[in-house]
């Protein structure tokens, strides 16, 4: 497909999706298939030769669509909400043709310094305290994560990191193994089944609070306060407490204000998991259910649910990201550039082909050797290309090697 093509058909699935998504409610929201169906519509093997881009189209009314379950119907009512919109759908095309991987600020300028400051932004519509937002010099910040099962295991993992930190910085001579076999994390009984899932990826035990009907399915201050002493009188660390807004049974919410005060005094990490009920705290007459966040040492929900963002966008703040960075801190060589936060430049003669702005590379170390690594990348780089960039190094390399002294 080149690009006049790409402009042709590009038009007509803009107009595909538009007539889905306007007939959407003439559709069956469920469908009516064994599993297994869709096998037998399609070669057992990838075929040698390629189908038409007609014939592909219309696989997606003969094999796609009959095991569809429509999301967006407005029958649909199962699980959660999940949204999109024409402007998102726009974005997400721009997105993925940009093709950007934002792992560090050095990989896409843009990519880092557009999620902090939007996270700002939606911070601020959440009218979250002060710690929790980046700015210039906050310590705090927020991070797009995929989901918020993400954030839990996330929150989770930096908080065992920090316990096991703070036991050591004041017994250096205790076994790590010794502390992470005593750790405990608590969650409601109505929470996600994915807390308890993190807990066992952590590898760490997890503990669920009991909760009744008569108190609305919600976490109670005084119930948690002695599951705490419980366990520490057992000889365990109590260092994680993921509290819940909008559980998925009920939509219960845990009452933070009693809670956070506890997790503050114990040295407890107190997640806040507002997956599905987080966006209407932008709503004025819902932000008090948001009360005692300032307790918190991370908050997350799903702006994929009600904000018309397309699936993937789960938002995650965290008071000290330090305490994120330092969880999952891994520093080789070709990750470092010139404004990392810690201000350490990797290369000065690397940083002479990069500051150059005609070829972008990063390096390696092998065997104890500095090296430039030369990956091929783009789709669209040619013999020419390359031959551009040896003339380039070793125009740089001669330079360099002229004034070194002899």
């Amino acid at each position: 497909m080149d690009t006049t093509e790409f402009r042709r058909r590009g038009k007509e699935m803009v107009d595909l999706i538009a007539d889905y998504l306007e007939n959407i409610e003439q559709r069956t929201v469920y469908p009516d298939v064994e599993p297994g169906y869709l096998r037998s519509l399609i070669p057992e093997e990838a075929p040698e030769e390629p189908d038409t881009y007609e014939d592909v189209v219309k696989d997606i009314e003969r094999v796609i669509m009959p095991g569809v379950t429509h999301w967006h119907s407005p029958y649909f009512y199962a699980y959660f909400p999940t949204a999109n919109s024409f402007p998102a759908m726009l974005a997400d095309m721009l997105s993925g043709a940009i093709g950007c991987i934002g792992f560090s600020w050095a990989a896409s300028p843009a990519c880092t310094e557009l999620e902090t400051v939007m996270m700002d932004w939606l911070g601020k519509m959440l009218k979250l305290p002060e710690d929790f937002i980046a700015g210039t010099h906050g310590q705090g910040g927020g991070v797009i994560q995929g989901t918020a099962s993400e954030a839990t295991l996330v929150a989770l993992l930096a908080a065992r990191c920090r316990a096991v930190r703070m036991i050591l910085a004041s017994d250096p001579q205790r076994p790590e193994t010794g502390i992470t076999s005593k750790l405990v994390a608590y969650s409601s009984d109505q929470a996600h089944c994915s807390v308890e899932r993190a807990g066992m990826i952590a590898g760490v035990r997890m503990k669920k609070i009991p909760t009744e009907q008569s108190d609305k399915y919600a976490v109670q201050g005084e119930t948690l306060r002695r599951m705490i002493q419980e366990d520490k009188a057992a000889g365990l660390i109590p260092f994680y407490f993921c509290a819940t807004l909008g559980t998925t049974p009920s939509c219960a919410f845990d009452h933070i204000t009693e809670l956070g005060p506890i997790c503050n005094a114990e040295k407890i990490w107190m997640h806040i998991d507002a997956a599905y009920a987080g966006s209407s705290f932008i709503c004025p007459e819902f932000r008090p259910l948001l009360n005692g966040i300032e307790f918190a040492d991370s908050f997350n929900f799903n702006a994929h649910k009600w904000l018309l963002v397309n699936f993937d966008c789960s938002t995650m703040w965290v008071k000290k990201r330090s305490d994120l960075i330092g969880a999952f801190e891994m520093d080789p060589l070709y990750l470092k550039h010139d404004h990392q936060e810690s201000g350490r430049y990797f290369c000065t003669d690397n940083s002479l082909i990069n500051n150059g702005r005609k070829i972008h590379l990063v390096p390696c170390l092998l065997s104890g050797q500095f090296v430039l690594r030369f990956a091929l990348c783009a789709r669209t780089t040619e013999s020419r290309h390359i031959r551009e960039a040896w003339q380039l190094i070793t125009q740089l390399a001669e330079e360099v090697m002229q004034e070194l002294p002899h």
